[in-house]
């Protein structure tokens, strides 16, 4: 039987945390979807698929940054967490990937084209900015992917700053357009996500360490 002493079982435990917390806040994504279908699942369009990608992704994301606070507080190294953040960052990949993948597969299906043009015939004009805002995103966050390559630079940490203001975008992207979000205890959960998002970003610039980023 291997014992752990004091030091990997604390590292251990709080593995098992963020990992925990990661599994849940994609459940409750999953259930929060589900139900704003009536769980009516036997005959789903990628209409109403493509927006559980996005609720998942950001989600993920989200128990990144909750993870990498923790992990600032506890002074812990970037190592600690270093299979989770790598496999849970596949997971996001995919996410935002299929994201808008889906949609842009199904509405030029539909006839309606390619983007832009068929994202904002999708939206209506009253949405046109809240799309632009989930494009930017987008390319921020794929943007960072390239930190396995560029990750050891010194611009690289504008690349890490510029994903962090593509967070709180999703934020206002999510909630303007979000079908799920727009009423119930999801669009709670919503909120309390972009505040304790913001809350993690002060304390992540105020306690900056010379280690890996999110």
């Amino acid at each position: 039987m291997v014992v752990m002493d004091k030091s990997s079982q604390r590292e251990h435990n709080i593995r098992s945390l963020a990992w925990g917390l990661t599994v849940l806040v994609a459940f409750v994504a999953i259930i929060g979807w589900g139900q704003s279908l009536q769980w009516q699942l036997d005959s789903l369009s990628t209409y109403q698929i493509f927006p559980l990608l996005g609720l998942v992704a950001f989600s993920l994301l989200w128990s990144h940054y909750m993870v990498g606070a923790l992990q600032r507080y506890l002074k812990l190294d970037h190592a600690v967490f270093k299979n989770y953040y790598e496999l849970t960052g596949y997971a996001v990949l995919l996410a935002i990937l299929l994201h808008p993948g889906l949609l842009i597969w199904q509405l030029w299906q539909d006839g309606v084209g390619l983007p832009p043009n068929s994202y904002l015939t999708y939206v209506g004009k009253s949405m046109h900015a809240t799309v632009i805002l989930g494009t930017i995103s987008l390319v921020l966050f794929l943007a960072y992917e390239l930190r396995r390559i560029f990750g050891n630079k010194s611009w690289w940490k504008f690349i890490s700053s510029a994903s962090d203001i593509g967070m709180l975008l999703i934020v206002v992207h999510s909630l303007r357009l979000g079908s799920q979000l727009q009423y119930g205890w999801l669009q709670t959960v919503w909120y309390f996500y972009g505040i304790s998002l913001i809350i993690a970003l002060i304390y992540k610039y105020l306690h900056r360490q010379p280690q890996k980023s999110l």
